[in-house]
């Protein structure tokens, strides 16, 4: 046991173990000696208010060691429900960035992802693309989560938390070979997302940055969509989806523009902005059309703004965005299953998946597929290794022994946990045995155990209450599906240990990137920025009078 010496709301020795407290306990600790409430209590030691980044840390990880001196004062409630807000925040952030590193990892070294789905990187027509190295991938993946997580706190108006995982995405990014993303406009984007939030926050000592930013945005977007967009426009068969984008970029660089004195770019930003934001309001007549053709309104202004108002490239474009919602569900169940089925093959040596293309290649050669996955996934994924070993009769046959002795091993697994299973329903052991051994179907077990009379069970009652969970499928007990092999049956037990992983927040990281498309960057309600155009032409209009003062408040 250590000691810490205790001064301030309560005076004295504590004696904690280093190693399992951690510092929610020992505030709560104090504050009971203190007789106050435990969001009064601040703690401070060497010099630093103690605050614990994710609640689990114990007291020897944040720098604590014996005869420490730790001084307790004493906040007023509301101070230490902000502090401890402030807490809250700060772990929530460090468990976002968690998530997303981990995320990130699994999905784009090659291993195979806990979960039954895969984050790709896609270009705008959906298809799959692989940028530069592995590293190259997982920056550009963990950048691309975190901005979608912070466009969702920005809907939710939460700015200040977006800027703070808008600034982890910029870093993710930054971790990518420039030459790899400078031909993407999501790098852009994200500096006119932070600009954004800096302007709704209304702090004008955001203003120096916010002109980098933008200056910045604008190269990049021009770099990424072509000179007055004609690359975009090339890639989007003519349509506009830009429109939006840029109203919000001359929006913002006007705004930057008066608060810095130079009134005449603010009113030519300000007045290309306002163009642009009449050219995107959606006809009352069109909306109405579209409508009584059964599309919802959302999606119809949506195609409308993307189209210039055109009704038939409206509808054109509805219909192909419903198609592709299709075609994105049909690949992403194809691709769930594909994940499955690596899983039941297991990991390479150096815990990467079994290579499904490659499968495919060696299966159309005429090889067992089994066998073809188990010889895939003992060389690492090396083709031509693995048909050496099938070409050769003695590894082929070595192979086929593996399989066959995994297979059995696996079948006596799994009748033994069907067998412990029935125990523990109360059925009488002798009797399970003969059962399952006679072969058939859970459904036709449990028929046959039930057939005798009630007087033979066991009645186990403290045992019952699992067995609706713990008994397998009648799946498990096929024995045509491809078990793990030896040096890698804990694979099962990896995927399983949720407890490591930070599964909420990495299902929310992942739940915003699967809402997101092609166009959601672009696909912006533009009622605000209409709103803040008109308050600063009117203040154009008035003289510079205001210039560099705190931003008008909304």
């Amino acid at each position: 046991m250590a000691k810490l010496k205790i001064a301030g709301t309560w005076a004295g020795v504590l004696e904690v173990e280093l190693e399992t407290w951690t510092l929610p306990m020992l505030r709560e600790e104090i504050a009971k000696r203190s007789n106050c409430g435990v969001d009064s209590i601040n703690l401070i030691c060497a010099g630093k208010i103690l605050k614990d980044s994710d609640g689990q840390e114990k007291l020897s990880k944040l720098g604590i060691k014996n005869n420490a001196k730790i001084l307790a004062s004493r906040i007023s409630a509301e101070e230490g429900r902000a502090l401890m807000a402030e807490e809250e925040r700060t772990r929530r952030l460090s468990r976002v960035k968690t998530a997303a590193t981990a995320l990130a990892k699994r999905h784009a070294d090659g291993s195979l992802p806990m979960e039954d789905f895969n984050i790709e990187v896609e270009d705008q027509s959906g298809q799959k693309v692989q940028l530069g190295s592995e590293t190259d991938q997982r920056a550009v993946m963990m950048g691309l989560m975190l901005h979608a997580n912070g466009k969702r706190l920005i809907r939710q108006k939460n700015y200040n938390d977006a800027l703070e995982v808008l600034s982890m995405g910029e870093e993710a990014f930054s971790l990518c070979d420039p030459k790899v993303i400078e031909l993407v406009d999501n790098v852009p984007i994200l500096q006119i997302d932070m600009v954004w939030c800096y302007f709704m926050i209304r702090d004008i000592r955001w203003l120096s940055e916010a002109g980098k930013r933008l200056e910045m945005a604008r190269t990049g977007i021009e770099r990424a969509h072509g000179k007055n967009s004609q690359r975009l426009r090339l890639l989007q068969g003519g349509r506009y989806p830009e429109l939006a984008l840029h109203l919000r970029l001359e929006l913002l660089e006007g705004v930057v523009a008066y608060h810095s004195g130079k009134l005449d770019k603010a009113r030519d930003a300000l007045t290309s902005a306002k163009a642009k934001f009449t050219q995107l309001q959606v006809p009352d007549e069109a909306l109405s059309f579209l409508m009584n053709m059964g599309f919802k309104e959302r999606d119809i202004k949506r195609a409308l703004r993307m189209n210039n108002q055109d009704v038939g490239g409206a509808i054109d474009f509805l219909e192909e965005e419903k198609a592709k919602k299709w075609q994105k569900r049909e690949e992403d169940i194809r691709r769930r299953n594909e994940i499955r089925e690596q899983k039941r093959y297991g990991l390479t040596p150096l815990k990467k998946a079994v290579d499904l293309q490659k499968l495919k290649d060696l299966v159309s050669l005429g090889f067992e597929k089994e066998l073809a996955a188990e010889a895939l996934r003992r060389n690492e994924n090396d083709f031509d290794k693995a048909l050496n070993d099938l070409t050769n009769p003695e590894t082929n046959s070595a192979i086929q022994v593996h399989i066959e002795t995994r297979k059995t091993k696996r079948l006596k697994q799994a009748k033994e946990s069907q067998i412990e299973n029935f125990v523990r329903m109360g059925f009488e052991r002798s009797r399970v045995v003969s059962a399952v051994e006679a072969g058939g179907t859970l459904d036709q077990i449990m028929q046959t155990l039930t057939a005798q009379p009630e007087e033979n069970m066991q009645i186990e009652a403290s045992s019952t209450a699992n067995t609706a969970s713990s008994a397998p499928s009648s799946d498990n007990m096929d024995s045509n599906v491809p078990g793990l092999s030896e040096d890698v049956e804990g694979l099962s037990e990896d995927f399983s240990k949720a407890e490591e992983r930070d599964v909420e927040m990495e299902d929310e990281l992942s739940a915003d990137i699967a809402k997101a498309d092609a166009l959601a960057d672009y696909d912006i309600e533009v009622n605000i920025e209409g709103e803040a155009i008109t308050e600063y032409l009117s203040l154009l209009e008035s003289a510079g009078s205001s210039s560099g003062q705190k931003l008008p408040s909304q």
